[in-house]
């Protein structure tokens, strides 16, 4: 939405006490603005602070979901509303760093459940395998929009995922035929056209 001048002058002439209850009513509305202008205001933590505590809880919370594995639509729910958090996280800090880390995080500790995942049927652990790769494909993304010197430190986690999906079977099976090549999750070795990449395969039905 577009702001006149005519507009933005009234504002300005508002009193001290009617910008601030104006701001509060806002406030009250909006929870995540709330909580950025706390955290960019008066929060004494640190981004890296709070991304390790979201380390954490990303691990405690895959850790309780693992316990529904067997039941496949609600554990994918609970990833889900993990993958809020941290995308609730990365708004309230501006964590360009922690938009990456954190996914791969996600995507790790999920894999580490691998001995239980590899016991479901094929047509149950699909949709939680085709957001994985999403997820990891975003990242990607995500790290060629970074400045170089941050790249290293993310090849530790693609390593690791890259390890989780040869060690199991049907996410390994879905990369081949949804034409992700997992030899991508190096940042030296992401394609420069990736976005055109996959802007391709999901073009021919992949993807989804």
């Amino acid at each position: 939405m577009e702001y006149s001048k005519e507009f933005k002058a009234a504002l300005s002439n508002f009193s001290s006490i009617e910008k601030d209850r104006l701001i509060f009513r806002l406030l009250k509305k909006d929870k995540l603005l709330s909580k950025k202008l706390y955290f960019e205001l008066i929060d004494t933590e640190t981004t890296d602070q709070k991304r390790s505590q979201m380390e954490d809880i990303i691990e405690e919370k895959v850790l309780f979901a693992s316990k529904y594995i067997t039941n496949p639509k609600y554990f994918l729910v609970l990833i889900r509303k993990i993958s809020a958090e941290i995308t609730e996280h990365i708004k309230v800090t501006t964590d360009k760093f922690g938009e990456v880390s954190l996914h791969l995080f996600l995507i790790n500790r999920i894999l580490d459940q691998n001995s239980q995942l590899n016991h479901q049927r094929f047509d149950a652990v699909y949709k939680l395998y085709i957001y994985i790769i999403n997820k990891a494909i975003k990242a990607l993304l995500t790290i060629q929009k970074l400045d170089e010197d941050y790249w290293i430190e993310f090849d530790e986690q693609l390593s690791e995922m890259e390890d989780k999906i040869q060690n199991n079977r049907y996410l390994q099976k879905l990369c081949i035929n949804n034409s992700f090549d997992i030899r991508w999750l190096k940042s030296d070795r992401i394609p420069e056209n990736l976005d055109l990449i996959i802007k391709e395969i999901k073009s021919q039905g992949f993807l989804k």
